[in-house]
């Protein structure tokens, strides 16, 4: 089982609950929130997408309206798996 590593003191809505729980799962390590920003577009709801490999796992951006975050996932599940998983948790999977 991973863990969630509290650093800052803003977060998107909702992410950290989400991200508690993938940090459950026993093929996740460490999942980190990071950089925060503001983005043109806007989304409605919680949106998770993995992005970019980083050594060790994958950076996941994180969107809710008019805000982005970046969060890094520590794990050795490959890209497509580990959207699967995120998608589960959003509620979004197909099965």
């Amino acid at each position: 089982m991973g863990r969630v590593v509290i650093t800052h003191s803003t977060y998107i809505e909702g992410l950290i609950p989400l991200l508690r729980q993938l940090a459950q799962d026993p093929l996740i390590g460490t999942v980190t929130p990071a950089v925060i920003r503001r983005t043109r577009g806007r989304v409605a709801r919680l949106s998770l997408r993995v992005s970019t490999p980083i050594t060790g796992g994958h950076k996941v951006n994180a969107r809710r309206g008019g805000t982005a975050q970046e969060v890094f996932v520590l794990t050795n599940l490959d890209r497509e798996r580990l959207q699967q998983r995120l998608d589960q948790l959003l509620g979004l999977d197909a099965s």
